[in-house]
C-alpha cells in the first residue's frame, strides 16, 4: 500500500457518495488508501482488498513473532536435543 497523498486521498462523505464508483476504481488501481471524512473529521479509510489482505497477513506475522519472543522470555522452549527426541 502506498502512502497517503493528502491533497488527493481525503474526501468528504458527500463527495464520496457522488463519485463512489470512480473512487473505488482509483483505490484498487493505485493502491493508495482513501480517507473519508464526515463533519470535517476522519470517519473511515478505504483500501483495496489486496492491500487489506497484505495488512492482515503482516499483523498475523508480527503477532506470531511476538508470541515466540514471549515464549522465549518465559522459558517455554525446547533445547534442540529435546526437539530431536520429540520428532
Amino acid at each position: 500500500m502506498k502512502p497517503l497523498t493528502i491533497s488527493k486521498n481525503i474526501v468528504s462523505l458527500s463527495e464520496f457518495k457522488t463519485k463512489a464508483s470512480k473512487m473505488l476504481h482509483d483505490v484498487q488501481s493505485s493502491h493508495h488508501p482513501l480517507v473519508i471524512t464526515q463533519n470535517g473529521k476522519a470517519a473511515a479509510v478505504l483500501i483495496s482488498p489486496v492491500d487489506f489482505d497484505l495488512l492482515t497477513e503482516q499483523v498475523r506475522f508480527v503477532d506470531a513473532v511476538q508470541k515466540g519472543l514471549t515464549d522465549i522470555q518465559h522459558g517455554r522452549v525446547l533445547p534442540d536435543e529435546a526437539l530431536d527426541t520429540e520428532l
